[in-house]
């Protein structure tokens, strides 16, 4: 599957928002990625769907939504209509999650389901057939910055073997702490959609950082090719 990079806006200057979406665009990103927080599922408050609609002008780019938040059936129609192209839930969050799934689906958005990370796979095992994308949280979420758990990698693996044991067509996207030493470890166990907020937006120029993760997702694409078998060689890329 082809690599994507998806910017988080979590680290963006919020005040200037509009020019980092256009610059984050010239860059050669593949997707905006949209850190929706409620203050209630995580502790903190970002986006509402009035800020994605403003900026939903400014870039041609897939608008990748995530919600952090309690009840996320009451806003789908919300961030739908402000220009969402994909919306994912977090099955912690969900009550009836097939149909908040179908929901979605209907409303014409890709969808996915997000895991923190000490939800276990077998939380999407009976909705992968309707799902366009897993998203794998590699930190707990609520905040920008945070540190990488590696021991999510394994869970990443699983849920590839997983995919294509039941024939599905989705994707794997991860959120937290991804950089550019990480990346090759998380691109060699199956993933393919990769966000990134302080190493894109915290360190330098925006396209200097997105073509090093780039770079970082080949060289993990190399090591899924040539080291398949065993973990050994993934922690030993991490040393």
């Amino acid at each position: 599957m082809k690599i994507k990079i998806a910017p988080s806006l979590l680290s963006a200057d919020f005040s200037q928002l509009g020019l980092e979406v256009r610059k984050t665009e010239r860059a050669g990103a593949d997707l905006i990625h949209w850190d929706i927080m409620d203050g209630h599922f995580v502790p903190n408050i970002t986006f509402g769907p009035v800020v994605v609609e403003k900026l939903r002008k400014k870039t041609k780019l897939p608008f990748d939504v995530h919600l952090m938040i309690e009840n996320p059936d009451d806003f789908l129609e919300d961030f739908v209509r402000a220009g969402a192209d994909m919306i994912s839930v977090h099955a912690e969050a969900c009550l009836h999650l097939q149909r908040t799934v179908h929901h979605v689906k209907d409303l014409g958005a890709k969808v996915g389901v997000a895991l923190n990370p000490a939800t276990p796979l077998n939380a999407v095992e009976f909705v992968l057939g309707d799902l366009d994308f897993i998203l794998i949280m590699t930190v707990n979420p609520g905040f920008g910055g945070q540190k990488f758990i590696p021991s999510v990698i394994p869970k990443i693996r699983k849920a590839k073997e997983m995919i294509q044991a039941q024939g599905s067509k989705a994707e794997i996207e991860v959120d937290g702490g991804l950089n550019e030493e990480n990346i090759p470890l998380v691109v060699a166990a199956g993933a393919n959609i990769l966000v990134a907020g302080y190493s894109v937006y915290c360190r330098g120029g925006i396209a200097k950082n997105i073509k090093l993760l780039r770079k970082s997702a080949e060289r993990g694409m190399k090591l899924g090719m040539a080291q398949k078998p065993g973990f050994e060689n993934f922690k030993k890329e991490m040393r």
